[in-house]
């Protein structure tokens, strides 16, 4: 026949009739029928089982048409058992981790008190230690003492005791540069004696030192005009408002008033007014962890053009240029800048009207920890 009448269209296959071929039936679902051996014995001998008795025939599937589910999908049990374990393992894990921060205090204010108490716990405990340690020492060496001379026992004993003292001192030190100023009051309000324990430890250190960046400060002080308002700030004994107290209106703070020339106070919180001081004086006392706060504090205090005075141990600063800086960038101009022998640098700044930045950067320098000797 002519023509695309009779042509199968694209995609259609052509279908062949085969005469005498039977299509393959689908198999047939396995019927088994449970029976018991009474049953079975009953059949062998021709007895009729009643309707209510009839066992019903349990179809068994195929594997392949068991495991197919909606969508022809295979259903795999085990998965699910999996995931729901995973899932209760994350539970409680979460509730684990939300345990662990109630215990530690959760959020707010509750929390913040138990951390400090955590954190007082722990240095009483090592304050504790110390002093066992040094006691036990001491013990020791008395009872050898008894046994040598008494020179020699004499000797030992006012050992164990610097042992003691040093150790104290060293624990109290790294206090006091690794927190803040309002936490370093709390501690010494609380434990008073800790306070001396560290004085007297200090002082023997300075008595080690080639030379005491003080003293030049003082000699400074000397040779500026009488009738200046000098504050030193971290002041310990005084000493300034000792040497220069009659040429100078000397007023000096830190945490604890060890004598009466000293007001106890935070250096970030001074009891003064605005722009009342002439000179301020930090001399080898910028510890804490909130350094911003007290060279802020000390230009809230001067007067424009006033003095700010500082001496610290060289190794602290990380970077001296970026730290000039950053006080500049306060509201200061440098005015001098000098190493005292390897040990000490001291700067000198001026402040002026302009702050460039509230929050400089370079405002570092590391603690000052002593070694175990």
């Amino acid at each position: 026949v002519k023509g695309n009448k009779f042509k199968p269209k694209e995609g259609e296959k052509k279908v062949a009739k085969l005469e005498g071929v039977k299509k393959p039936e689908k198999p047939k679902a396995v019927v088994v029928v449970e029976k018991s051996i009474e049953e079975a014995k009953k059949e062998k001998k021709g007895e009729k089982k009643p309707v209510s008795e009839v066992a019903t025939p349990t179809v068994e599937l195929k594997k392949d048409e068991k495991e197919e589910g909606e969508g022809g999908k295979k259903k795999r049990p085990w998965r699910n058992k999996l995931r729901k374990a995973k899932a209760k393992e994350a539970a409680k894990k979460e509730k684990g981790e939300e345990m662990e921060v109630m215990e530690e205090g959760g959020g707010g204010e509750e929390g913040e008190k138990k951390k400090k108490k955590k954190k007082k716990k722990k240095r009483n405990a090592v304050l504790d230690e110390i002093i066992k340690d040094g006691k036990a020492a001491i013990m020791e060496e008395e009872g050898e003492g008894a046994v040598d001379s008494s020179k020699t026992g004499d000797v030992k004993l006012e050992d164990a005791k610097e042992k003691i003292k040093s150790g104290i001192f060293r624990f109290i030190n790294e206090q006091l540069y690794t927190v803040k100023s309002s936490e370093a009051v709390e501690l010494f309000k609380k434990e008073p004696d800790s306070f001396w324990a560290y004085h007297e430890g200090f002082a023997q250190q300075t008595k080690k030192w080639p030379n005491h960046p003080l003293r030049l400060i003082i000699q400074w002080l000397l040779s500026k005009d009488s009738g200046k308002v000098v504050f030193d700030l971290g002041c310990g004994e005084a000493k300034i408002a000792e040497a220069v107290g009659k040429r100078h209106d000397v007023r000096s703070f830190d945490l604890v008033a060890v004598n009466e020339r000293v007001t106890a106070c935070d250096m970030a919180h001074l009891p003064e007014k605005d722009g009342v001081a002439d000179i301020v004086v930090f001399c080898l006392s910028l510890m804490g962890t909130n350094l911003l706060d007290f060279i802020k504090e000390a230009r809230r205090v001067l007067k424009t053009g006033g003095i700010l005075k500082i001496a610290e141990v060289t190794s602290r600063f990380v970077n001296p240029k970026m730290f000039v800086e950053a006080v500049c960038k306060l509201g200061f101009q440098v005015h001098e800048r000098k190493a005292v022998t390897d040990y000490f640098i001291i700067m000198q700044f001026i402040k002026i009207e302009k702050v460039e930045n509230k929050r400089p950067y370079g405002l570092v320098l590391k603690p000052c920890l002593y070694k175990k000797r």
